[in-house]
C-alpha cells in the first residue's frame, strides 16, 4: 500500500509552517554497552562450553597417576533474524509535494523504526532473563537458582528476589567473586557494571557514587566504591521493562553476544506500472548468551 495524496493533505497545501512527529532523539545503541559484537557467514552460529578436569588428586608414593576426561557440555545457538521494513509514495505525491523531498524524511523515520526494534531485541536478552519460556543452552533461563553442573548446580541470583540496595548489591558481588567452573574449581570473576531501568538510576548513583554508606548516620565509607568493585559504574537501558530488575554484568569469557549476519541496507527503486516509489531497509542480526556466568540478577522485591 503505498502513501498517497490523501494521506499527505496538508503537505500539499501553501503555508505549511511545519511538518513534526519523527524528528525525535533517541537512544541509540545501548546494546554497546551490554553485547560484544561478532560476524556471521551461515544461518546461526553455535558455541559449545568445554568442561575440563577436576581437582588433581594427591598421588601416593608408587601408584600410578589418575586420569580425568573432558568432556563437551551444552550448546548455546544463535538464530539470526531478518528485520526488515519498507514503504512507498505514489509518483502523484512525490511530484506535488511542496516542501521537502518526501523520500528523505520518511527514510529518517525508516531509520528510526530499525534502530528501535534492535535496541528492543538486545533489551529482551534481559527483560525475558528469569523466564522458564527463554531457556540458555543448559536448559535453564538466564538467570536461575540451579544451573546444572558436573555435580551439583548454580546460581546466578538470590534464592529471594531483593529491590537494588546496599545489602542487595553487596550479596550479587559475593555471588560473582565466588562462583566456579563446571567440575568445581574456583574462577577469578567479578562484576563490571549495573545495568538498571531509568527508574532506578538515581539508586545506583546514590550506592556507587557517594564516599559514604547510603541512608545511615555511621560515618562507614562506600565498600563498594572504596573497592573499585564495579570499575565501569552503572549504565541506564532504556528498553528494559521492569522498573524493579537490575542486572551486574560480569567480566566473564564469551558471555553476551551479537552476531552481525547482514548489516544494515537500504534499497530504493521505482515501480514501472505504477510509478511508486518503494524504500526498503533489511538487516539480519542475533542477540544472545553464551556463559550465563556474564550476569546475576534480580526482579525486586
Amino acid at each position: 500500500m503505498a502513501i498517497n495524496r490523501a494521506q499527505l493533505a496538508k503537505e500539499l497545501e501553501p503555508g505549511l509552517n511545519a511538518l513534526f512527529g519523527m524528528e525525535y532523539n533517541r537512544y541509540d545503541n545501548e546494546h554497546s554497552e551490554i553485547f560484544e559484537e561478532n560476524s556471521s557467514d551461515r544461518a546461526f552460529e553455535e558455541e559449545v562450553m568445554i568442561v575440563g578436569f577436576g581437582n588433581a588428586p594427591t598421588k601416593a608414593e608408587g601408584a600410578g597417576v589418575a586420569f580425568d576426561n573432558a568432556t563437551e557440555g551444552f550448546t548455546a545457538r544463535y538464530e539470526h533474524e531478518t528485520v526488515a521494513l519498507a514503504f512507498a509514495l505514489t509518483e502523484e505525491a512525490v511530484e506535488d509535494n511542496l516542501y521537502d523531498r518526501l523520500g528523505s524524511r520518511y527514510t529518517k523515520a525508516l531509520a528510526r523504526s530499525m534502530a528501535h526494534t534492535k535496541q528492543i531485541k538486545a533489551a529482551n536478552i534481559l527483560n525475558n532473563a528469569f523466564s522458564t519460556s527463554f531457556p540458555g543452552g543448559d536448559g535453564k533461563p538466564l538467570i536461575a537458582t540451579d544451573h546444572p553442573l558436573s555435580t551439583g548446580t548454580a546460581a546466578n541470583r538470590a534464592t529471594t528476589f531483593a529491590d537494588l540496595n546496599e545489602t542487595s548489591l553487596e550479596d550479587a558481588l559475593i555471588r560473582v567473586s565466588t562462583q566456579t567452573d563446571d567440575r568445581g574449581l574456583n574462577i577469578a570473576l567479578q562484576g563490571t557494571k549495573l545495568i538498571i531501568p531509568p527508574q532506578l538510576q538515581f539508586v545506583a548513583d546514590r550506592l556507587l557514587n557517594t564516599p559514604g554508606r547510603v541512608a545511615t548516620s555511621d560515618n562507614d565509607i562506600n565498600s563498594i566504591r572504596n573497592q573499585g568493585m564495579l570499575p565501569q559504574g552503572y549504565v541506564v537501558n532504556h528498553y528494559l521493562v521492569d522498573p524493579d530488575a537490575f542486572f551486574l554484568k560480569t567480566d566473564v569469557p564469551d558471555g553476551f553476544k551479537m552476531f552481525v549476519r547482514s548489516p544494515l541496507q537500504t534499497a530504493l527503486e521505482g515501480d514501472f506500472d505504477t510509478g511508486n516509489m518503494r524504500y526498503k531497509a533489511r538487516e539480519r542480526y542475533s542477540f544472545g548468551f553464551s556463559n550465563w556466568r556474564c550476569v546475576d540478577g534480580s526482579q525486586g522485591a
